[in-house]
């Protein structure tokens, strides 16, 4: 536990911030240091209850507030997200570690949400049919469906709860945020944002804590729809309890993204694509290429011939700093994970070309440098399962068809790209690949804004995606209305036909 005298971090609700004195609490660390920088207090089952209150008592008046007035104060909130751009980068470099210009990058990422979100008068108009039958007019609408909740991930603090709730409140609905508990501040400061641009009280609760919160929103019976983004395992949890306990449930989840390199494809630009795809964030992305794909032999030696000298050079160090390329892992734990796996990948009989655990900076830091892996076959772990770090490895196989034969083998379905100059090439792999989001000489397919983001098969649980259309449709329900101002002639009793 923290020392008591350390910084605590409490929680939001009902607009106004609460910090426990007593109670449990988790430590945050500074992962470039290895320090302990503030204590974060963990909600007991009042304070969620209260919460929880506190979003269902506002539901109803921000319900019926109109959209264009929910728009405005949306496009307030993107002004001060903007004013503070640098506030929240430095909040999300201290306690995740990443780079800063990462972290305004992927800040940027969550930007782009709430600009979509800002459009939902439009976005939330329904259609209109006149006469569809004699004197009859058929219409629809979208509602919000209720009090919503979100489970964040520690890699994205500031993006993924912007990926969330603006456009959940948006909608009409109200809101409860569980940040990560290993870097809380970012969503803290950001949620405080949207209450300085007007937001009511009790719209947006944010509560911090461990599985016991999370398990609390699961099965409460107030919360109507469930938001997650995490690790298979754990979003598998969150779609089959929130499920059965009668919610709406996306759960956005593991990835293990291939990069097939095609023979013609222009080597230069296939290596700085996978520089960057496995080696930005320090590998802690979901959507990071962690396997390349070489069509034969002589594509797999320029790859390796290639990547070697350049992750060797990666600059790696306090994510502060100018000039660095990667910043630590998030925590002890998770370097230890890491590199559990290249001793496990040597053990499986793959080639370890560059081992990052040479490369990494000396002191109390969560640091590793980057790895390469050459060789591997499609039975070892280091190939089925992710690693979620600074590790790059190499298949080869013989042919464009084994290669799309592969990346639909394996459980995960998250990404993928094809670097390629054949353009049918291309398009058979779009077509035929069972994945959510592909590239065509793009490394990391991130949908924008006003499209949206999901995987398939094992990466995505729920019937809707994340963000965009989909994730309107995911926070409203349709209500289609069917209207006669003629009184009916006379009785029917069979089935009901337009005419």
């Amino acid at each position: 536990m923290a020392n008591s005298a350390r910084s605590t971090i409490g929680h939001l609700i009902n607009g106004e911030s609460l910090t426990p004195k007593d109670g449990a609490f988790l430590d945050v660390f500074n992962p470039a240091t290895g320090e302990v920088s503030s204590r974060l207090a963990v909600a007991d089952t009042p304070t969620l209850d209260r919460a929880i209150r506190a979003a269902q008592d506002a539901l109803p008046g921000w319900a019926a507030t109109p959209p264009i007035t929910r728009a405005r104060i949306m496009q307030q909130f993107l002004n001060l997200l903007h004013a503070h751009r640098d506030d929240i980068a430095a909040l999300v470099t201290a306690e995740h570690g990443k780079t800063l210009p990462d972290a305004g990058g992927s800040l940027q990422r969550g930007i782009e949400n709430v600009e979509f979100a800002c459009g939902v008068p439009y976005l939330l108009r329904g259609d209109f049919h006149e006469n569809v039958g004699s004197h009859i007019d058929c219409y629809n609408m979208r509602q919000p469906v209720g009090v919503c909740a979100g489970i964040t991930p520690f890699n994205f603090p500031a993006m993924v709860p912007l990926w969330m709730y603006p456009l959940a409140i948006a909608c009409g609905n109200t809101f409860i945020l569980k940040p990560s508990e290993k870097d809380p501040s970012s969503a803290l400061f950001i949620a405080n944002l949207l209450h300085e641009a007007g937001l009511p009280k009790g719209v947006l609760n944010v509560v911090n804590g461990d599985k016991d919160v999370v398990q609390g929103l699961l099965t409460d019976p107030r919360i109507q729809a469930i938001s997650f983004v995490g690790s298979t395992a754990v979003g598998k949890q969150i779609y089959t309890t929130g499920s059965a306990h009668g919610k709406r449930v996306q759960a956005m989840c593991g990835a293990k993204n291939h990069l097939v390199v095609m023979p013609d494809a222009d080597i230069t630009a296939a290596t700085n694509a996978l520089m960057g795809a496995a080696f930005g964030s320090a590998g802690e992305r979901c959507m990071a290429i962690s396997i390349a794909v070489a069509i034969g032999d002589e594509v797999g030696d320029k790859l390796v011939a290639a990547l070697t000298p350049q992750i060797k050079a990666l600059k790696v160090g306090d994510g502060t700093k100018p000039g660095m390329d990667m910043g630590p892992l998030i925590t002890r734990e998770h370097l230890a994970k890491v590199t559990g796996y290249l001793e496990k990948g040597e053990a499986e009989g793959a080639t370890l070309v560059i081992d990052g655990r040479t490369l990494a900076p000396q002191g109390n830091g969560f640091f590793i440098g980057g790895s390469l892996f050459d060789h591997l076959k499609p039975e070892m772990s280091v190939y089925q399962e992710e690693i979620f770090g600074p590790v790059l490895g190499i298949i080869r196989v013989p042919s464009f068809a084994a290669a799309l034969e592969l990346v639909n083998a394996h459980p995960y379905g998250n990404g993928a790209s094809i670097f390629t100059n054949n353009g049918q090439a291309a398009r058979t792999f779009t077509s035929l690949c069972n994945i959510g989001m592909v590239g065509i000489n793009v490394p990391i397919p991130v949908p924008m804004a006003f499209h949206s983001f999901g995987g398939w098969k094992q990466s995505a649980f729920g019937d809707h995606a994340i963000y965009g259309m989909e994730g309107l449709h995911f926070y409203t329900k349709l209500k289609t209305i069917t209207a006669r101002w003629k009184p009916a002639d006379a009785a029917e009793f069979t089935m009901p036909v337009l005419r």
